[in-house]
């Protein structure tokens, strides 16, 4: 047996910047010699951040990526790291489309390179359209121990590079990852890890990025297990680590094999070669006990990933601060919160703009949340703005609603404009979902904190900020009204969100289920869910498609979020809810329905049954359809 010291650095890289991402890897490099790691590997393509997208294509960047590795191992060794092998992500440049691949820079040079053999094309991941595959399978003598390396995918997929651990006797398998969080991945990722060590009978070493790449936040969550799977080391999540692990494994079969290749089982080459063969024995480890970060519970693990998320979007776009509309509500609350976390409250400014049909208690509340989190803020009232609008248009119903909204819109643009703040919309993805908000109103902005959270979420969130403010013996920066009054946009006298929306309790388990899984209507009838609700709700997501494509990017944390994860059609004549009431042919037509934003008109056809409901068109007063429960959307 020999022991091997193994560093994994955990770090935040940013897209495009070679060298910055660089200078990073060399203060690791230094750090990883200074704890007398043996070897230290970065996640996947360290180099150029990750996901690069379509910078891929181009070869210019492809080619810029080689050489900044080259120069990267000249700069290694000239800083004393020349005999510390460091393993780091790149773009490898291809006659044709380039490769996701990995390193191992030693002596100067750059010693080996391999890719990623699987390539995953799935959820948020396009990498088909980019890379080409890989077919060799690294092997690298280090500390007297054989180390096999592979590529994220690599570890989720029967067969490739992985299946050939056992076959190739390593002693360790090190895993470079671009793993996005989402919410219970984590658990998700350690089961893997231990199954996948114990199908090699082979240590495993897993390190991930960490950081916010605009709608992706990558939680880090970097480990180590043993052959048997049992946690040797694990790191922090959303913040940047060094994890330093002291592992007894097995010597490598040959002291000190040459260069060599042979064919696995399935025809993936295992590519030998041999760094140091100096083996260490005995008890003691130089870098001490392995680190066993605390893990974070759910609502604290998904309120650090929208901080990490807001932080790093705002941070590496070069914006110096944020503005947002704070109208006393809890999703405005809420997001003025996540970006004080996040940037400090000297960097976020709010603005008050109440119109004729705020609430006292609406302004109140905004007025004591910037008092309680120090942020600034100022007023500026809107009704005359909307009154000047009124005057030389004439618009009634929902357009003059939403005309409040758009007012509120134009100020914080314009005040963003003039002052250089990003502006971040508030709203939740229940409204999202349901399209209840207002094009080039509450939904302007550079980017929307909570768009992946549900209303149901929102709540919970801010309870536990506020319970975590109480029990660090802090002021709760969310005013307990905020969070307990019933949600209003105030957009008319006395308007409650139930006004247009059912119970966010209820409307959050069947948005969750329609959205995240795409159940057919008849499969969330049979799941529970009401099926006149259901019919009503199939109808509001579906036409809100539009809006969505429009809405500012946003952190994701759930498992299938709007943008990344649900990529549907804006114009499709497909619904789950197939015989729902068709569109106006004039469209796009709102139904009139008692209640729903304004619209009053419910009728009843003559001879109709009791229970069924006719619907009117709003542009030519005529019948769209009769239909056995209720169904409408609200644009």
């Amino acid at each position: 047996m020999a022991r091997l010291t193994i560093a994994l650095a955990q770090i935040n890289t940013v897209v495009g910047d070679l060298e910055g991402n660089s200078q990073r890897i060399l203060a690791e490099a230094r750090r990883a010699q200074q704890a007398q790691a043996d070897a230290v590997v970065f996640p996947e393509m360290t180099l150029t951040g990750y996901p690069v997208e379509d910078l891929a294509l181009r070869s210019s960047f492809a080619a810029a990526s080689q050489t900044e590795l080259e120069r990267l191992a000249v700069r290694l060794s000239e800083a004393g790291q020349g005999e510390l092998p460091v393993v780091v992500g790149f773009l490898e440049p291809g006659t044709g489309r380039p490769r996701n691949a990995l390193a191992v820079l030693w002596q100067g040079v750059v010693r080996l390179v391999s890719a990623k053999h699987h390539l995953p094309n799935y959820g948020v991941f396009d990498e088909h359209r980019y890379f080409v595959p890989g077919d060799v399978f690294p092997v690298v003598t280090i500390g007297g121990v054989d180390v096999a390396f592979a590529i994220c995918e690599d570890l989720w997929q029967d067969g490739g590079p992985v299946a050939a651990v056992r076959q190739a006797g390593a002693g360790l398998l090190v895993v470079l990852n671009g793993s996005p969080y989402e919410r219970d991945k984590d658990d998700v990722r350690l089961e893997l890890c231990r199954r996948r060590a114990r199908e090699a009978g082979a240590a495993l070493a897993y390190v991930n990025l960490v950081g916010g790449q605009d709608e992706l936040v990558f939680d880090g969550d970097s480990l180590v297990v043993d052959a048997t799977g049992e946690v040797m080391a694990r790191a922090a999540q959303f913040t940047e680590e060094l994890l330093v692990c002291d592992l007894e494994l097995p010597s490598a079969a040959t002291a000190s094999p040459p260069p060599q290749r042979e064919i696995a089982a399935d025809g993936i080459t295992i590519q030998r070669d041999a760094l140091s063969a100096t083996v260490r024995t005995g008890a003691e480890s130089p870098a001490g006990a392995a680190r066993h970060a605390a893990r974070l519970t759910d609502p604290a693990e998904i309120y650090a990933a929208l901080v990490a998320g807001t932080r790093d979007y705002v941070r590496k776009n070069g914006f110096p601060s944020v503005l947002l509309g704070l109208s006393g509500g809890i999703d405005s609350a809420l997001t003025a919160t996540i970006a004080a976390d996040a940037l400090g409250s000297e960097a976020v400014h709010a603005v008050l703009m109440p119109s004729r049909y705020s609430s006292g208690h609406s302004v109140s509340d905004a007025e004591d949340l910037v008092k309680r989190q120090g942020i600034h803020g100022r007023t500026v009232p809107v009704a005359g703005l909307v009154q000047a609008y009124e005057g030389e248009l004439d618009l009634d119903g929902l357009a003059a609603e939403n005309l409040q909204a758009r007012v509120r819109g134009v100020v914080v643009m314009s005040l963003s404009n003039q002052e250089g703040h990003l502006v971040l919309a508030p709203g939740n993805k229940s409204e999202l979902a349901t399209g209840y908000s207002t094009l080039y109103g509450d939904s302007v902005g550079g980017y929307a904190p909570i768009k992946d959270i549900w209303k149901t979420q929102v709540w919970e969130l801010a309870r536990w900020r506020n319970a975590e403010a109480e029990r660090h013996g802090e002021t709760p920066p969310i005013p307990e009204n905020s969070i307990v009054k019933e949600p209003s946009a105030e957009l008319r006298p006395d308007q409650r969100d139930t006004d247009s929306l059912p119970d966010y309790a209820v409307l959050d388990a069947l948005l969750d289920d329609y959205v995240g899984t795409d159940l057919g209507r008849g499969e969330l009838v049979a799941a529970g869910h009401d099926a006149q609700l259901v019919d009503r709700v199939i109808r509001m997501v579906d036409r809100a498609e539009y809006k969505r494509r429009q809405y500012p990017p946003g952190p994701k944390v759930s498992r299938r979020n709007f943008g990344r994860d649900r990529r549907l059609p804006i114009t499709n004549r497909w619904s789950f809810g197939v015989g729902l009431p068709p569109l106006c042919r004039r469209g796009p037509c709102i139904p009139e329905y008692s209640g729903m934003h304004g619209h009053t008109s419910l009728r009843w056809g003559e001879g109709s049954r009791t229970d069924d409901q006719v619907l009117f068109c709003a542009h030519d007063r005529k019948i769209l359809h009769i239909l056995r429960g209720l169904c409408n959307r609200c644009l």
